[in-house]
């Protein structure tokens, strides 16, 4: 995969699929390589460029904190680089608030815009402080990630439903792997990046039309802070979807929905 100098930082990127430009915006502590079978979603229908955020994955660490806007404007900058004038731009989770940041900045760029289960900060309502279970153990911060991810994952719950397990189980095991040290400060850095967001009261500056996609059973970005951030874009459509933060996985229609806006006009 590809790397550019961007800011200071190595952008470790990947670029595939054909059709509309896409440029899609991953979650807090995703890479390429954990994204990979999420992007794959989109390449039939776009031509798709993805990358690691500075810090993680192939990218490189940065030499000091970061604010949301610096990623905002890493994300503009690969978009140069590929000499991409205008685009369609989806961020899931920390990326939508990404995705935020980057469409307020250059209004002009973005063709079309989907924000899934994500925050706006401020006034707005932010998504939960990740920052607070990173110092708990491995077992006590799945369970309390299972239930933020989906607020009827409770035992009782998961014991009934075959597919949520399985989603709460692969949590576990992604909170049980080995990291280093470098991996580790990445992922402070952007969570603290995270903590700082704060885009609500700029959300009017956006033009193209958007959608904005929740699940109902959120607890990490709740229904009401998507919510507010449609009520804040002027061209803005909000759609509620039976899940958590992970309700384009769970729910049948969220998907397709969301492949249907981008790839319209």
């Amino acid at each position: 995969m590809p790397t550019t100098r961007i800011h200071g930082v190595d952008l470790h990127y990947e670029r595939s699929g054909s059709g509309p430009r896409l440029l899609f915006l991953n979650g807090t502590g995703t890479t390429l390589a954990t994204s990979a079978p999420l992007v794959a979603l989109f390449t039939p229908d776009f031509e798709v460029a993805a990358f690691d955020q500075r810090g993680l994955g192939g990218s490189s660490l940065p030499a000091a904190p970061y604010a949301m806007a610096d990623l905002a404007a890493d994300a503009l900058a690969l978009a140069d680089h590929l000499g991409w004038e205008e685009f369609r731009l989806a961020g899931i989770s920390f990326g939508g608030m990404v995705a935020q940041e980057l469409a307020v900045a250059a209004p002009h760029r973005i063709e079309r815009l989907a924000l899934l289960c994500t925050s706006p900060g401020g006034a707005g309502g932010s998504s939960y402080p990740l920052e607070t279970l990173t110092g708990l153990p491995t077992a006590e911060r799945a369970a309390v990630s299972a239930g933020l991810m989906d607020t009827r994952f409770t035992p009782e719950w998961l014991e009934e439903h075959d597919g949520d397990r399985m989603l709460v189980e692969a949590l576990a095991q992604h909170f049980s792997r080995d990291k280093s040290a470098a991996v580790l400060e990445g992922e402070a850095l952007q969570l603290g990046a995270r903590s700082r967001h704060d885009v609500f009261d700029r959300l009017p500056r956006i033009t193209c039309l958007t959608l904005v996609a929740v699940g109902r059973y959120d607890g990490i970005a709740p229904p009401a802070n998507g919510a507010a951030i449609a009520a804040q874009v002027p061209h803005a459509e909000l759609r509620t979807y039976e899940g958590g933060h992970l309700f384009f996985a769970q729910d049948p229609a969220a998907f397709p929905d969301v492949l249907a806006f981008l790839r319209a006009g």
